[in-house]
């Protein structure tokens, strides 16, 4: 049985990152070779110590993740850095090495996706089957996950009334896909974009991103998971899928452990920026759980077509989305229309006293430099030539390395 926490009491985190050429950037599928080479033998999980290592459906992305449920969120930026540092000198006689940002910039998912063909392979080959992978909405996408705990369903309630809410407002503050195929394709979050209908064949799996307004686990069956199981029903003939392991909104609810994870972060430049947007994101909802902004009962009243509305607006504008509900801006103390940058100030303020200090200058960089994907747009000056692509993203490649925002 899964120990059960409080809120806020521990924290989970997974990066997503892609393994490419360092010669040039193209996508190189041979996570079970790096494996192979820490572990010696082929594995799918690596434990190496409070960070794991994991693969998730294809072959060059490598998932690092919280090993188990940590207290610690502040350290957690220096943990991340050395499992990558150690990855790209694996990597290295391989030549290869990790790739931030949440979207490769010229991946043809066609002809260069290779599924993982080892453990999970059989859930993987299912998903094909009904999905086709070999698009960008699966194959080239990469975030960085929050997981959240809560005891029971009076925590529940009151942790998902408030993510619900500020999950809208995520891409103006972690936007980083703005390329794809070569070309600006005129959204922040393309990652994001793909995201929304990259199960379009069974609707019931991702519904409007913004989950339905469930506050117990009775009704998040009700509403969530039963017509999930439905609609899956005439595809899934062998029964392995799992109702968790489908369910595709912008967080979902695990109760076989006890936690809500946020899945609308596009992944930043280093572990630095994205442990930063984390604590930003955390400490906003201490806030909204705690009643510190809007009752409630205000908070619960939030339908998902109406938060969906300011959502999409983020995904192509990132930052600069002026949000014009006023209702909505208001349960933030906000009076007047502004852009999603301005939002995310105003709670930077309220917050920052709980924010360790450690991330106050990142935070500051990104809320005043822009989201990563406007500083991407902004590096390639109109030069979209695969060359100075290559360029840029190589820089990023060494802002991982190094551990530095992209400036």
């Amino acid at each position: 049985m899964h120990k059960k926490y409080h809120l806020f009491d521990v924290y989970g985190i997974e990066l997503e990152y892609m393994l490419v050429q360092p010669s040039n950037l193209k996508i190189a599928p041979i996570v079970d070779a790096l494996f192979t080479k820490k572990k010696g033998k082929l594995t799918s999980d690596i434990s190496n110590g409070k960070i794991a290592w994991s693969n998730e459906l294809v072959a060059h992305v490598v998932e690092l993740k919280t090993n188990g449920p940590t207290k610690d969120l502040n350290g957690l930026s220096k943990l991340f850095h050395e499992n990558i540092t150690e990855i790209n000198t694996l990597l290295k006689p391989l030549q290869a090495q990790l790739l931030p940002s949440a979207a490769h910039p010229f991946m043809n998912p066609v002809t260069e996706t290779q599924l993982w063909q080892h453990s999970y392979s059989e859930v993987y080959e299912l998903y094909n089957r009904i999905f086709n992978c070999k698009n960008h909405g699966w194959s080239n996408v990469q975030s960085a996950h929050i997981n959240l705990p809560f005891f029971d369903d009076k925590e529940f309630e009151r942790l998902h009334a408030a993510i619900r809410l500020i999950l809208p407002l995520i891409p103006g503050l972690a936007a980083s896909s703005p390329i794809l195929e070569g070309k600006i394709t005129g959204f922040k979050d393309t990652r994001l974009e793909y995201y929304k209908t990259n199960q379009k064949e069974i609707p019931e799996l991702a519904g409007l991103i913004i989950p339905e307004r469930a506050f117990t686990k009775l009704d998040y069956y009700a509403t969530i998971f039963e017509p999930i199981k439905k609609a899956i029903k005439p595809f899934d003939t062998h029964h392995i899928l799992d109702h968790y392991f489908l369910n595709s909104r912008g967080a979902i609810a695990r109760f076989d452990r006890n936690a809500i994870e946020i899945r609308l972060i596009d992944i930043q430049e280093c572990p630095k920026a994205d442990l930063a947007i984390c604590a930003l994101i955390i400490e906003v909802l201490k806030l909204l759980v705690n009643k510190k902004l809007a009752p409630l009962a205000m908070q619960k009243r939030w339908v998902k077509e109406d938060l969906f509305a300011i959502l999409n607006d983020a995904i192509k504008y990132g930052e600069t989305t002026i949000i014009t509900n006023l209702d909505y801006l208001n349960v933030f103390d906000i009076e007047n229309a502004c852009t999603i940058q301005s939002v995310w100030k105003h709670l930077y303020e309220l917050a920052k006293p709980n924010i360790h200090k450690s991330h106050y200058i990142t935070i500051e960089t990104l809320l005043n430099e822009g989201t990563l994907a406007t500083r991407i747009t902004q590096a390639l000056a109109n030069d979209n030539s695969e060359k100075h692509i290559k360029k840029v993203y190589s820089k990023l490649a060494e802002c991982l390395q190094n551990n530095t925002m992209f400036l």
